[in-house]
């Protein structure tokens, strides 16, 4: 059983409205809830009516700010830039107003975790004296590399004489292995200013939360301690109990998904042999051309193994006229899934993923080597640490015009499922799946950690 706090004290938890970021802050909602703090979970009006997070069966209180698109969300503005300027300005109105409500209640707000991409509500709970707690959703890595460019501590543009980039407690960066908001100059510079902002008041906050594991990204956790002001301190990972501990009781899920779930891939699975299947999925925003639509298509029909592969609803157009009927039984084609349960199921082999943060740690937490074709942000590092810091899978490689072709992910895919290689990269996935299992677990380092972050708050509640 956890250990619980001896005072209720009231958590607000805001996430960036992304399913990548509401994911791992609300599985740490669950675990702050288990250490006997009152959680309330705030989402935006759409996020909220899209998710229906009250039907929920959950210890976890659910509660709502807006983002100025309560009809349609993102898709309601016709930019990023003035997405993320209606969501900092209404934003911050609401979330005032959520502050206020609460604070004339019986349970007022004590402190507030908030995702490190809304660094405006930081500002918003300092107005009203709450205890603030910053939250990276992404690697250690990727978090530091953005402090080092924000901080003069990393020129940009890079240039061909800086090669290679070094960083402490990184390994050694190719060009291609920074996030992309760096190693394409100029691209999407709203997303750009967003991630480097996180850091715009950082030094104002309590403490500072890195959705990882100490041992995972040791050296680089050591080398951006030693620039934070407030203790940084590894919570992670946050999936699903069940996978890890199991001290959560009903813990199975994240809960709350963006899309429409389809469950025949867990009775496609139990008919396959062990480790025989490709996992194939890019997460909830990437968009791939029909070129690349095709070229994968063809790499995945060309390796001759099993492959369960999602395909949103959106991108369905792009899979190849005839194809789906063409693979029959050796392919299994669904628009959304519970990517744990599949992850842990034993017929996979291998995870044909584009590296986004949530899908790398999964995997990881599992046990299931990679092949990694990342596509933006973050993905490009943590496609670097894969390969070359954990071994535990392979990268692709481009082609000059931005493809991947068919022959190239055919040899990715034998190089995870077949031969020494292979086996040696499962044996990587094992070895950090029990450390995770470790950290989470009552003793490990990112349990000690939550236990400190809860007893500080306490303390400071008081």
């Amino acid at each position: 059983m956890e250990k619980k706090a001896n005072k209720r004290v009231h958590v607000l938890v805001i996430p960036y409205p992304s399913q990548g970021h509401i994911n791992p802050m609300l599985q740490f909602s669950k675990r702050l809830s288990s250490k006997g703090l009152k959680a309330t979970f705030a989402t935006t009006v759409f996020i909220s009516e899209t998710m229906k997070p009250e039907l929920l069966n959950s210890d976890i209180n659910f509660d709502t700010i807006s983002d100025g698109c309560d009809k349609g969300g993102f898709l309601q503005v016709e930019s990023v830039d003035d997405y993320l300027v209606r969501l900092q300005t209404v934003g911050s109105k609401t979330l005032t107003e959520l502050i206020i409500k609460h604070k004339n209640s019986p349970h007022p707000i004590d402190c507030i975790l908030y995702d490190a991409f809304l660094p405006w509500v930081l500002d918003v709970g300092q107005q009203f004296g709450i205890v603030g707690i910053a939250f990276f959703t992404q690697a250690c890595a990727v978090d530091y590399i953005y402090y080092c460019a924000r901080n003069g501590l990393l020129s940009l543009p890079i240039s061909s004489s800086m090669m290679p980039i070094v960083i402490p407690g990184l390994p050694l960066l190719d060009l291609r292995d920074m996030p992309s908001f760096i190693y394409v100059v100029g691209s999407y510079p709203s997303y750009f200013e967003l991630v480097l902002n996180q850091f715009s008041n950082i030094d104002k906050v309590d403490f500072i939360l890195v959705n990882s594991f100490y041992k995972l990204e040791q050296e680089v956790v050591d080398s951006m301690s030693k620039v934070m002001t407030q203790p940084l301190l590894t919570i992670g990972p946050t999936i699903p109990s069940m996978y890890l501990d199991k001290r959560l009781e009903n813990d199975k899920d994240y809960d709350l998904n963006l899309f429409k779930l389809d469950s025949t891939s867990t009775c496609w699975l139990t008919t396959k042999p062990p480790c025989s299947v490709i996992y194939v999925s890019f997460g909830s925003m990437a968009n791939l051309t029909i070129d690349q639509m095709k070229e994968l298509a063809r790499g995945l029909k060309q390796t001759g193994f099993h492959f369960l592969w999602v395909v949103r609803s959106s991108e369905l157009p792009k899979v190849p006229h005839g194809f789906i009927e063409e693979m029959g039984d050796k392919a299994l084609i669904v628009t959304w899934i519970p990517q744990t349960e599949v992850l842990a199921n034993e017929a996979i082999g291998c995870f044909f993923t584009h590296c986004g943060w949530n899908s790398t740690i999964e995997a990881l937490c599992l046990g299931v080597p990679m092949v990694a074709m990342p596509q933006w942000t973050d993905q490009t590092t943590d496609a670097k640490l894969v390969e070359d810091v954990w071994k535990v899978g392979v990268r692709v490689n481009v082609r000059e015009d931005g493809i991947v072709s068919g022959d190239e992910i055919e040899r990715c895919i034998r190089q995870v499922m077949e031969g020494e290689e292979g086996i040696e990269m499962k044996r990587n996935a094992m070895k950090w799946k029990e450390l995770a299992v470790e950290a989470v677990c009552e003793g490990g380092s990112s349990d000690k950690n939550i236990d400190e972050l809860v007893s500080k708050i306490l303390a400071r509640c008081k």
